[in-house]
């Protein structure tokens, strides 16, 4: 039965396939991008980057689809849109996967790669999960070091190829005759697997996007290997080749990243008399934004709202200032919701994203980019709004200290100015890390008092981070990137 459901589908995609081939203009670019994720859609869709792509190359477009409303929008645009489908991969290469993953964390030790190696000690707790999970690190060790797993990416690659499952995706391709395939999030590639396998056993290029800041370090091997990679930063283009000796300068360019393009472009900006009334807050009182993380890495968060609320409530002198939380849009845990009932006073405006694939909806662009635009100041722990915040030369507050009730053996908040990618930020002085109570509420009316203290810092460290690249044509450059790549004959 799923044998002859896999061959449905396969002829449902061909079918599909088949009158989009008519539709290709020879002589053209031949594009596939594949969109694993929601954040993708936002990142390459809302930021029109593969609008610009489809002006000079034929594009197809393979997606996870959240709903209908997110099929149509994609149809709507572009001719050719396919479902993203994974299969699951043979028990051989999955284990392949993971001693891989497993070796290249225990090799480039990081403080991420630290954590990610204790978590699993912590969610092994019957017999069998602490046996299993032994044996996998005992098999990864021989290849925690460059040649080893430089060896077992190879094996791996092998192996995917020889076990493969991306019979469907190869049919495909060779309908299509793409020029190049792009992943634009790598680190969601568990879905987009078997479709860049396919384009690698067809020798077609491959081209991926390094999905965020903090991926190379926190988010384990790239698996598979690109012929391209597309980048935020020069600081992140260093990563890549001091962590992947086999890739080579010229197979990495520095785009930027579309994910900030909105912050950048007038046309979403909002007065703030509008964007008080969307939220429901008053124009004339500074607003504090607390911009929450995951349940299961910042838990006691729900404390630390309910404390900074009551410190904003004692600053009578400054308005007093009124709090807004931005939830975390992929926390699903549903632990604030007492918070809400509780205090009436603290903005919880609605984050329009659909739970499924994680995506947001084109609401959520300007509500960020004007909550980061009218907030006074912002607090986080250790997260990418926190460059935003310094995008716009807002005050930011760290916290790096526990929650009551939250023990540092469970979680150490402490710990994630640590990692290697945020270690950075608070040594350039651009954020105030506070290490109590005590401290938040000295920096936040520091904060509300003289917003301008730091102001050189953060200018600064979004120079160095970003370069030019922060003019909202982020977008506009992958796609040229992306055509000039498709475009080329001979070896990669």
């Amino acid at each position: 039965m799923l044998k002859l459901a896999k061959a449905e589908a396969l002829k449902d995609q061909r079918t599909i396939l088949g009158a989009a081939a008519t539709k290709l203009t020879m002589g053209r670019a031949r594009i596939v991008a594949i969109l694993p994720r929601g954040e993708a859609l936002r990142n390459f869709v809302y930021s029109e980057a593969l609008d610009e792509i489809a002006r000079s190359a034929e594009v197809t477009v393979l997606s996870v689809i959240p709903n209908g409303e997110f099929r149509e929008i994609l149809r709507a645009r572009y001719p050719n849109v396919l479902p993203l489908r994974a299969s699951e991969d043979r028990w051989v290469v999955q284990i392949l996967r993971e001693i891989l993953d497993m070796s290249h964390g225990r090799w480039l030790w990081s403080e991420a790669a630290r954590e990610r190696w204790r978590l699993r000690s912590v969610e092994a707790v019957t017999p069998a999960q602490k046996l299993k999970l032994g044996i996998k690190r005992l098999a990864c060790y021989p290849f925690a070091n460059r040649r080893g797993l430089e060896m077992l990416s190879r094996v791996e690659c092998v192996t995917s190829r020889w076990l493969s499952s991306a019979d469907e995706y190869i049919q495909l391709f060779k309908e299509l005759k793409p020029s190049l395939v792009f992943n634009s999030s790598h680190v969601h590639s568990r879905v987009a697997i078997q479709a860049v396998q396919a384009a690698r056993a067809l020798d077609i290029p491959t081209a991926t996007f390094i999905f965020s800041w903090d991926n190379l370090t926190s988010q384990g091997r790239i698996i598979p290997p690109y012929d391209y990679y597309l980048v935020w930063s020069e600081a992140i283009k260093d990563q890549l080749l001091s962590i992947y000796s086999a890739v080579r300068p010229e197979q990495i360019f520095v785009t930027g990243t579309p994910q900030f393009d909105f912050h950048f472009r007038p046309e979403f900006y909002w007065s703030r008399e509008e964007f008080c009334q969307k939220v429901g807050a008053d124009p004339a009182r500074p607003i504090v934004l607390y911009s929450t993380g995951m349940a299961n890495h910042m838990p006691g968060e729900t404390h630390l709202v309910e404390s900074v609320a009551a410190m904003l409530r004692e600053m009578t002198d400054l308005g007093p200032p009124q709090l807004m939380v931005r939830v975390y849009p992929k926390d699903r845990t549903g632990r604030f919701e007492e918070v809400k009932r509780k205090l009436s006073d603290v903005l919880f405006p609605t984050v329009p994203w659909e739970p499924v694939w994680l995506t947001p909806h084109i609401e959520d662009i300007p509500l960020l980019t004007n909550t980061l635009r009218h907030c006074a100041a912002g607090i986080n722990v250790a997260s990418t709004i926190s460059l935003e915040l310094c995008m716009f030369d807002k005050p930011v507050i760290n916290i790096g200290y526990n929650p009551p009730g939250v023990a540092t053996g469970e979680v150490d908040y402490a710990n994630y100015y640590n990692f290697d990618h945020y270690r950075p930020v608070v040594a350039s002085g651009a954020v105030t890390l506070a290490e109590s109570e005590t401290d938040v509420k000295l920096m936040l009316r520091r904060a509300l008092v003289n917003p301008t203290m730091g102001s050189a810092q953060r200018r600064a460290l979004i120079k160095k981070m970003f370069g030019e690249t922060l003019d909202g044509c982020s977008g506009a450059r992958v796609a040229r990137r992306l055509v000039d790549l498709a475009s080329r004959r001979g070896p990669i």
